[in-house]
C-alpha cells in the first residue's frame, strides 16, 4: 500500500464523518443557538433548559436521516472492504 493510497483512504474517511455527523451537529447548534436567544429575551437563566429541545432535535434529524446515514456507511464499508487486496499486495 503507497503512502498515496493511505492517505487517500484517510481522505475519504473524515469525510464520510464529516458528511454524517454534520446533520446531526447543525440541528443541534441551530436549537441551542434559538433556545439562547430566547433565554436571553426572556431574562431566563436556567443552564438546562437547552438539553432537551436539543435532545427532541437530535433525535429528529436521526430518526430522518438514519436510513440514509446507514446506506452511506454500508456502502463507504463495502468500498473499505473491496479495497483490502489492493492494501495488502
Amino acid at each position: 500500500m503507497s503512502v498515496g493510497q493511505l492517505v487517500s483512504l484517510m481522505q475519504s474517511g473524515v469525510k464520510q464523518i464529516f458528511m454524517l455527523a454534520s446533520p446531526v451537529l447543525g440541528a443541534a447548534l441551530l436549537v441551542g443557538l434559538i433556545v439562547a436567544i430566547l433565554q436571553a429575551v426572556t431574562s431566563i437563566q436556567e443552564q438546562t433548559l437547552t438539553f432537551v429541545p436539543k435532545i427532541f432535535a437530535i433525535l429528529t434529524v436521526l430518526a430522518l436521516l438514519g436510513g440514509w446515514m446507514f446506506t452511506s456507511m454500508k456502502e463507504y464499508a463495502i468500498r473499505l472492504f473491496m479495497q483490502i487486496p489492493s492494501m495488502v499486495l
